[in-house]
């Protein structure tokens, strides 16, 4: 097997065009299964435990799952769902976001269960009430100790958002699938791609040890 990139290169601009897509979908569904997260691991700490079990349902469903099954189901079966067809991008950051957010809920809560509980203690016979305590005390706390956790969290979405060209995302993959369908050679692209992903794991990898060197010194 020999392998010839100059056939390719020049169609490299426009499998980096994949970029932003892969980008896009990532950060909108880093965002909301953040905050999904914070609500799932609230109510799986909470007194209530209905709301702790429709958490912990909601959790084992979508860790139990393949995450291309949810994906699918989402895209090919809104038609049935919601009675039109929703955009693939749309679907992606659905199903990435649904998905994301049964394992943030996990981190989260082990965050804030980590947390002293003397400190919740203390508020409490302050009289600070129960959401001030959470967003001003107990989460800023736990922010700090999972942090290596979600940024793990955030690479593996990064990496496991290649199963998007399942349902016709431009993304990294797709766009090297395309050039090497037209010039009849998919080990280069795909290596290319490969290579892509590798720089922007290599580089959340360093951000999110900045971050947390940057967190521990102002502690």
């Amino acid at each position: 097997m020999t392998l010839d990139f100059t056939s390719i290169l020049p169609s490299l601009p426009f499998i980096l065009k994949g970029i932003l897509v892969t980008l896009q979908i990532v950060l909108l569904a880093g965002v909301i299964g953040f905050i999904l997260g914070i609500i799932l691991s609230l109510f799986k700490i909470s007194s209530i435990k209905v709301l702790g079990v429709i958490a912990d349902i909601y959790t084992s469903i979508f860790r139990g799952t393949p995450l291309v099954l949810q994906l699918m189901i989402i895209y090919f079966g809104s038609p049935q769902i919601f009675g039109y067809q929703i955009e693939p991008v749309t679907a992606a950051v659905a199903a990435f976001a649904l998905n994301s957010a049964a394992y943030i809920s996990e981190i989260i809560r082990a965050g804030i269960q980590a947390v002293d509980k003397g400190q919740s203690e203390a508020a409490m016979a302050l009289g600070v009430p129960y959401r001030p305590m959470m967003l001003n005390i107990i989460l800023p706390q736990a922010m700090k100790n999972i942090l290596p956790a979600l940024m793990n969290e955030f690479i593996t979405l990064t990496k496991e958002s290649a199963i998007v060209t399942t349902i016709g995302v431009m993304d990294i993959m797709r766009r090297a699938y395309i050039i090497g369908a037209d010039k009849f050679r998919f080990i280069e692209p795909l290596l290319l791609a490969g290579l892509i992903y590798y720089i922007m794991v290599i580089t959340l990898t360093f951000l999110g040890k900045l971050v947390e060197r940057r967190m521990k010194r102002s502690d």
